[in-house]
């Protein structure tokens, strides 16, 4: 037997455009949601960050949020966590991180209602550390999923890695879920590497999991939860009930497999938890730091998110010079907050840097890989601003030393100065 776990990471950030939001709703996520479930045998492991559900609520998109409660009160949704607002999280202060999980799981509580029971987790753009692992597994998570990039053993076809930080750990099958994202394989061909991978290795049942953004489907692909996902379920539920495909003609290779002797193989759909219960863990060596963007170079160069801060990308040294003067700013605004000025203007920055710190704005500043948008890096820095603003304006309306005060002064100059450069850069 062979078990697929299929995982879909729905986000948008929250300085997208009302108009790009609907056409992915439009294009992706309605007749996405419409498949699964009109397939009612189909599974999924899905993540959802609050800041997306929000935004569609906001802007009256409800019954795509209404769809998706569906599928996963009818369980053919299984819920994971993630950051509210996809920070990275290996990148950021350890309470920031906290943070943004527990928002992210009282947002989507909120809306999901009872059938929101995460016990997996999902890092945005599955940037790990061991730090964030250990921190995962305080709050109660049960396993993690990250790139296949990161395993740091024999590759795990038969067996659940468990590391020291006591979390299990599964692994993206890189090469094939990029086959998918990219438009490199069909659901014929998909079904036979798997059945083909099983018959490789038939003493043991086996299972891949596979894992992309949930717009690649219908919006960055045209029709492709049909063409794809749709007949991917249809193919395995015709094997599962053996079915004769032969009237299929445009099944004629994957018949011919069957003949062969394969025909004997199974494939069954399942959640990601439910590998847990299939499958024994062992104790691994932890993974190593990276995300699902990372190479191999990449990580003997120790460059292990270069898409969010690499060390020869001068506008991501000049963002995250930036970004730590927030938290500075917010550390020293929250110590100080002594009246009712200051600590409203604490309240608005905190509220602010949760969303300031979203990924979006560091991964369209990579010139060298094609990545590039000014408005995108724009709007994150002035996102940035304002948190320092009004957290100085915490601070300076406090009862605190002047000195103090003058010191974080400064600090609102430097963030001026850097802010300056950032936006030379956009035009070099």
């Amino acid at each position: 037997m062979i078990y697929w776990a299929p995982f879909l990471h729905f986000y948008q950030p929250p300085t997208q455009f009302h108009a790009i939001l609907k056409k992915i709703a439009n294009e992706s996520y309605r007749p996405l949601l419409k498949m699964l479930l009109t397939h009612p045998t189909s599974r999924l492991t899905a993540n959802i960050c609050g800041v997306l559900t929000e935004m569609l609520n906001d802007h009256g998109y409800t019954d795509i949020i209404d769809s998706i409660c569906e599928l996963g009160q009818k369980g053919q949704i299984e819920f994971v966590d993630s950051a509210k607002y996809h920070a990275i999280l290996p990148l950021i202060p350890e309470e920031e991180t906290k943070r943004q999980i527990e928002q992210n799981r009282q947002t989507n509580s909120y809306f999901f209602k009872d059938s929101y029971k995460p016990t997996g987790f999902f890092p945005p753009e599955m940037c790990y550390s061991d730090d964030v692992a250990v921190l995962l597994h305080k709050m109660g998570y049960k396993w993690i999923l990250i790139s296949g990039i990161a395993c740091s053993e024999n590759w795990p076809l038969d067996v659940i890695h468990k590391t020291r930080s006591g979390i299990n750990v599964f692994y993206r099958d890189d090469i094939i879920s990029n086959k998918i994202s990219f438009h490199n394989i069909n659901s014929t061909t998909f079904i036979i590497e798997l059945l083909d991978l099983n018959k490789s290795r038939a003493k043991n049942d086996t299972y891949v999991i596979t894992a992309m953004d949930a717009e690649t489907f219908g919006h960055h692909i045209q029709n492709w939860e049909k063409l794809f996902l749709a007949e991917a379920y249809e193919i395995i539920e015709g094997i599962t009930n053996h079915k004769d495909l032969k009237q299929r003609t445009d099944l004629a290779d994957m018949y011919k497999k069957i003949q062969e002797g394969i025909k004997e193989e199974q494939i069954e759909v399942v959640t990601i938890s439910e590998l847990l219960q299939k499958f024994p863990t062992r104790d691994a060596k932890a993974p190593f730091p990276s995300s699902w963007s990372s190479t191999g170079a990449d990580l003997q160069n120790n460059n292990f998110y270069p898409l969010w801060q690499d060390p020869s990308n001068v506008v991501h040294s000049l963002q995250w010079e930036h970004v730590n003067i927030c938290f500075e700013l917010i550390e020293k605004a929250n110590q100080l907050k002594s009246n009712q000025e200051s600590k409203r203007f604490y309240e608005i920055a905190r509220l602010l840097l949760d969303r300031a710190i979203h990924s979006c704005q560091f991964w369209w500043a990579n010139k060298k890989y094609g990545l590039w948008d000014m408005n995108l890096i724009n709007k994150g820095l002035m996102m940035q601003e304002e948190v320092i603003v009004n957290a100085f304006r915490s601070i300076k309306s406090s009862d605190g030393p002047t000195d103090i005060k003058t010191q974080f002064y400064y600090k609102w100059v430097a963030s001026r100065s850097i802010a300056s450069k950032i936006r030379d850069q956009l035009f070099l």
